[in-house]
Order: structure tokens, then sequence, then C-alpha cells
């Protein structure tokens, strides 16, 4: 389900920086940092780095080296 918000000029315009740089959509780029900014304030110990690598690791896909079946 998709909702419509209403967001500053600004923010709008540095996602629009940021995802063209990483490849993103900018609302997929407002996500990426939306789930930043949950994963931060639900582990505060967590460094930014560690949740960064965290977000990589669950975007890339399995290589797949043992096959069962």
């Amino acid at each position: 389900m998709s909702v419509t918000v209403k967001l500053s000029e600004h923010l709008v315009e540095q996602a629009r920086r940021y995802a063209h740089i990483e490849h993103r959509s900018v609302p997929k780029q407002i996500e990426h940092w939306s789930m930043i900014g949950k994963i931060a304030e639900e582990n505060p110990d967590l460094p930014f780095t560690l949740i960064r690598d965290i977000l990589i690791a669950d975007e890339e896909e399995a290589v797949g080296e043992y096959h069962f079946g």
C-alpha cells in the first residue's frame, strides 16, 4: 500500500541527489533513510557503519553455494 505524504522541498532535493548517486528512486532513498533511522532508534548502541552493513547484506542476493534437493 502506498500513501501520499507532504515532505519539505529541501528533504526531497537532498534525497534526489543521494538517490542519483546510489541508483535509487527518490521514494526508495527516503525509505532507506527511514529504515536507518528506525534501526538506530531501536538499537541506540549500534554504530552507523554496522547499521549500513546490515542493510547492505539484507539487500544482497544469497550466494547459493549449497544446493539441496
